[in-house]
C-alpha cells in the first residue's frame, strides 16, 4: 500500500502518523493509469518484434522466401480476406472448434460435479480416467476416424474429448475443495437438492471451472489446427500444411496468424464471459476494483 508513514515525537512518546497515498486517494485515476502502462507493455513487444522481424527481412538478414516479411504476409492475407479464398477456412475451423467445445465443456461439467460431489462415482471412474487423460488426444483421431468416418466428426470429437478434460479435472477440483461448512449451512435451512446445486454448488465452484474452462479454450484452437492438418480437406490447419507443402510460405504465415488471433478472441471471450457469470470472484490480470 503506498503511505506515507512519519514519526512525530510528543514529549512522553513517539507517534506514527500514516498518510494516504494516491492509491488511497485516487483509486479511479490510479487504476487507469495502471491499465494504461499495461496495456502499453502489451502492445510494445509484439510490435517491438515484428518490426524487428521486418527490419531483418528488408536488411537480408533472413531469407524472406522462407520468412516473409509482415508487410508482404499483411498484403496477401488482406488479398484472401477480400477476394473471400480466406474466410471459408476460418469458418470450418471456428465451427468445429465452438462445436467440440460445447459438447466437452458440458460434459466435463457434468461428470465433474457428480464426481465430485459423490465419492463412490469418484473411486469408480477417477482411474480410468486418469489414464485416459495422459494419452496424447491426436492419438486417439485414428480411433475417431474408424468411428465417424471422414468429415466433419472425428474433428469435433477431438476438440470435445480434449476439453472435456480440462473442465472435467478444474470442475471435481473446485467441488471437492468447497468448505464443508458451505453444505452444513446449506443442509441447516433445509436446502434441496437443486437448492443446494444453485446456491452452494455452482457459485463456489464455478470460478475455477472459469479457468479450466479458458484453458480449454485456447488448447481447444491447437488440437483442431493439429487435426486438420492430418484428416482435413479445409480449414486452418489444412491451410497451413497445404501451403508449406507448396512453398507458398507467405499463406502460411497467413494462417498461422488466423490461428493465433482466432486463440487469442476464444480465450478472451472466455474469460469475459466468466467475469460475467462470476461477479463476486476475484478479477485476473491485476485488476482491482475501482
Amino acid at each position: 500500500m503506498n503511505t506515507a508513514v512519519r514519526k512525530e515525537r510528543t514529549d512522553s512518546s513517539a507517534v506514527l502518523v500514516r498518510r494516504p497515498g494516491p492509491r488511497e486517494l485516487h483509486p479511479v485515476r490510479t487504476h487507469r493509469r495502471r491499465r494504461t502502462l499495461e496495456l502499453s507493455f502489451a502492445l510494445a513487444v509484439p510490435l517491438v518484434l515484428v518490426l524487428l522481424w521486418q527490419l531483418a527481412a528488408a536488411q537480408a538478414w533472413i531469407d524472406d522466401r522462407v520468412y516473409p516479411a509482415p508487410t508482404t504476409i499483411l498484403a496477401d492475407g488482406w488479398d484472401r480476406a477480400v477476394a473471400g479464398d480466406l474466410w471459408p477456412d476460418v469458418w470450418a475451423t471456428l465451427k468445429r472448434v465452438l462445436a467440440g467445445y460445447a459438447i466437452g465443456t458440458a460434459s466435463g461439467y457434468a461428470l465433474g460435479l457428480l464426481m465430485g460431489s459423490l465419492s463412490l462415482v469418484r473411486a469408480a471412474l477417477e482411474p480410468l480416467l486418469d489414464a485416459l487423460y495422459v494419452v496424447p488426444k491426436l492419438a486417439l483421431l485414428p480411433i475417431f476416424l474408424n468411428m465417424f468416418g471422414l468429415g466433419e466428426g472425428p474433428q469435433v470429437a477431438l476438440v470435445a474429448a480434449t476439453v472435456f478434460f480440462f473442465v472435467w479435472i478444474s470442475t471435481m477440483s473446485a467441488v471437492m475443495s468447497i468448505p464443508a461448512g458451505y453444505r452444513d449451512a446449506g443442509q441447516v435451512f433445509g436446502a434441496s437438492s437443486w437448492q443446494m446445486f444453485r446456491h452452494v454448488l455452482l457459485p463456489a465452484s464455478l470460478p475455477a471451472v472459469l479457468v479450466g474452462a479458458r484453458i480449454a479454450a485456447g488448447v481447444a484452437v491447437l488440437v483442431i489446427v493439429a487435426s486438420e492438418q492430418i484428416a482435413a480437406a479445409n480449414g486452418l490447419g489444412h491451410l497451413i500444411f497445404d501451403s508449406r507443402a507448396l512453398f507458398q510460405n507467405d499463406v502460411m504465415f497467413v494462417g498461422i496468424v488466423c490461428v493465433a488471433v482466432l486463440g487469442v478472441v476464444f480465450s478472451e471471450l472466455v474469460r469475459v464471459l466468466g467475469r460475467l457469470l462470476t461477479p463476486w470472484a476475484p478479477r485476473d490480470r491485476g485488476r482491482g476494483q475501482s
